[in-house]
């Protein structure tokens, strides 16, 4: 090949590697004022800050005069598609999702920010399946929300090394908002599912509690785990941190509101969600929710390498995940003057 050829060859390369990097978000170029921040989250109780921020106008104040956009997901693994194509800036997530993305970008394209709630996932049942305690699981059709999400990655976990059973093909990736007729209709046995999902089976298709998720001393001797965390991007995180810092002190307020008065957040939270699905709450189910979650700022790192490890086991990671530059609390610290809270108090 001549010198010229080998010219040109070098440049179609470069063109090449310039048109395959994402979009960055608007006014994303250093220097350049954020114009449109792109918010995703899902439309559960554990999500409440993203819910209640958004409803109110809060998050969209705080960032003015850029524009918020936000889009609602059903689960982790689609929301970290959307951020791996340049889609969202933050978003709420689950700790599995969380976890998987950041070994599949080898370290490189998520930040887990802050923490945002804390267990809040029930596995109910049919009452007629036989189903009165977690062994009754075994060989069970059991439906979570998405494949590869956290309570998939919980459930599967359970069923295999700790139920003992060969596969976890038992475990199927239901939608959330179809779980209640396949219940009713008894294409499933039991539900692994976030709140208000798991309250709402309850109550429109009779399913009963048969535990919480932090209750199983063999997955959380601790008896709690993370539910939600709030990530972004090491770019954002770089290029927007005052934008950033905005956003996480309103998360940061609403995490104390829901801590200190939860019962004045429910009306609030069933007009928006209501908004965001559709669909009518039943009466009472938002507010037995709450009982079961946790709300907190603090991602409880001790149960992400749990999940990393269990991601691992169930084939929904390829290797062990380093949880490496996963976490920056950073920004969250800067804001806060004392630390991250967690049960009232301040962990510097």
């Amino acid at each position: 090949m001549n010198r010229l050829c080998v010219i040109w060859s070098l440049f179609a390369i470069a063109a090449v590697l310039v048109g395959c990097k994402k979009q960055p978000a608007s006014g994303s170029a250093a220097g350049t004022p954020l114009r449109e921040l792109r918010l995703g989250y899902f439309a559960n109780l554990t999500h409440a800050q993203a819910v209640l921020g958004v409803e109110n106008g809060d998050f969209a104040k705080t960032i003015a005069p850029a524009k918020l956009t936000t889009r609602v997901f059903n689960a982790g693994p689609s929301l970290i598609e959307a951020l791996f194509a340049g889609q969202i800036d933050i978003g709420y997530i689950g700790p599995g999702p969380a976890i998987t993305g950041h070994g599949r970008s080898r370290g490189q394209s998520v930040r887990v920010v802050a923490g945002a709630a804390a267990n809040g996932a029930l596995i109910v049942a049919r009452r007629d399946a036989r189903i009165n305690s977690l062994a009754d699981l075994k060989g069970k059709k059991i439906a979570t929300p998405q494949l590869g999400n956290t309570q998939d990655i919980s459930a599967k976990h359970y069923v295999k090394p700790i139920l003992g059973q060969p596969d976890f093909s038992n475990v199927r990736p239901v939608n959330n908002a179809e779980q209640s007729a396949m219940m009713i209709r008894k294409q499933i046995d039991a539900a692994w599912v976030p709140e208000p999902w798991g309250s709402r089976l309850i109550a429109e298709a009779d399913a009963k509690l048969i535990a919480e998720e932090k209750e199983i001393k063999e997955m959380w001797p601790g008896g709690e785990l993370a539910l939600t965390v709030v990530i972004t991007t090491p770019e954002f995180l770089k290029k927007h941190r005052e934008v950033l810092g905005k956003v996480l002190q309103v998360h940061r307020r609403l995490t104390r509101r829901l801590q200190d008065e939860p019962e004045a957040c429910v009306p609030e939270l069933d007009v928006a969600l209501f908004k965001l699905t559709n669909k009518k709450l039943p009466p009472g189910v938002l507010a037995a929710s709450l009982k079961h979650v946790r709300f907190t700022d603090d991602p409880l790192e001790s149960t992400l390498a749990s999940m990393a490890k269990w991601a691992y086991e169930v084939d929904v990671a390829k290797e062990v995940v380093s949880l490496e530059g996963l976490v920056d609390l950073s920004v969250l610290k800067e804001g806060s003057g004392s630390g991250v809270q967690r049960s009232g108090k301040a962990i510097e």
